[in-house]
């Protein structure tokens, strides 16, 4: 059911989301799973679930050039998996020093989570069912997108 227990109050399950976003903070990608799953899981999935970009003539291209990362994601495993598709990992290694710069391109992802957020219905689940839950993650990445697109005219 894409539940699990919450990080934050053991007594409840709950669901984490998971997001793949563009420079601008526009989600290309997203998932739903358990509250209880590690981040390091959705990686490779949401990597997968890029759509290939349209437009130029010859073979598109399907994956980002580099991913960016927290230090949750540090596994050279994962690293290996990422570099096998073509997208260069800039995740920050553990146990080294705040301020590796990273901070100042991963606010976007948390800017978007925050965009997200603002729906109600996505901050708090109501929904038992994951697939309803997962249906509104997608309309409101659709707004999210649609809102930004809507600024840039």
């Amino acid at each position: 059911s894409e539940t699990g227990p919450s990080p934050v109050d053991r007594a409840r399950s709950g669901s984490k989301h998971h997001l793949l976003v563009d420079a601008s903070g526009i989600p290309l990608a997203w998932t739903l799973t358990g509250g209880n799953r590690n981040d390091v899981t959705q990686l490779i999935p949401l990597l997968d679930r890029v759509p290939a970009v349209r437009g130029l003539v010859g073979r598109p291209r399907c994956r980002p050039q580099a991913v960016v990362c927290d230090r949750g994601y540090d596994h050279d495993s994962h690293r290996r998996l990422v570099r096998e598709r073509g997208v260069e990992p800039i995740i920050a290694r553990r146990k080294t020093e705040h301020g590796s710069g990273l901070g100042r391109i991963r606010w976007v992802v948390e800017r978007t989570f925050a965009w997200l957020h603002h729906f109600k219905r996505l901050l708090v689940r109501y929904d038992r069912r994951a697939e309803i839950h997962e249906a509104f993650l997608a309309i409101g990445c659709c707004l999210v997108c649609f809102r930004r697109l809507e600024r840039s005219f």
